[in-house]
């Protein structure tokens, strides 16, 4: 890569952050959202760690090698689900999740 090319890239990224990231916080403020964007942008957070998960979760390949390295974390997930829905604890999710996936890879 040259130097010309980097610096297009940069200033690229530079303008795209500022108009994505900048230039709402700057045209909203004092303003207030209708109550469907406000629910809308609170979704966000959520939505984005479950497209984490499920990416980690569901590969394309991940039956390649056999059915139980593809359910071990499938499994795991479950466990942390349960553990989660009783204690509402974000330690306890992962030390759960910690354990229970040293356990299955030692069978």
């Amino acid at each position: 890569m040259s130097w010309g090319e980097f610096w297009v890239i940069l200033v690229g990224c530079s303008i795209t952050i500022l108009v994505c990231r900048v230039l709402p916080l700057f045209l909203l403020k004092g303003r207030e959202l209708p109550a469907w964007a406000t629910r809308a942008l609170g979704l966000i957070p959520a939505a984005a760690f479950a497209a984490l998960v499920a990416n980690d979760l569901l590969a394309p390949g991940m039956f390649a090698q056999g059915l139980w390295p593809a359910a071990i974390p499938l499994i795991v997930a479950a466990v942390v689900v349960v553990v989660a829905l009783a204690t509402r604890s974000l330690l306890w999710c992962a030390v759960t999740g910690v354990a229970v996936y040293a356990l299955l890879l030692l069978i």
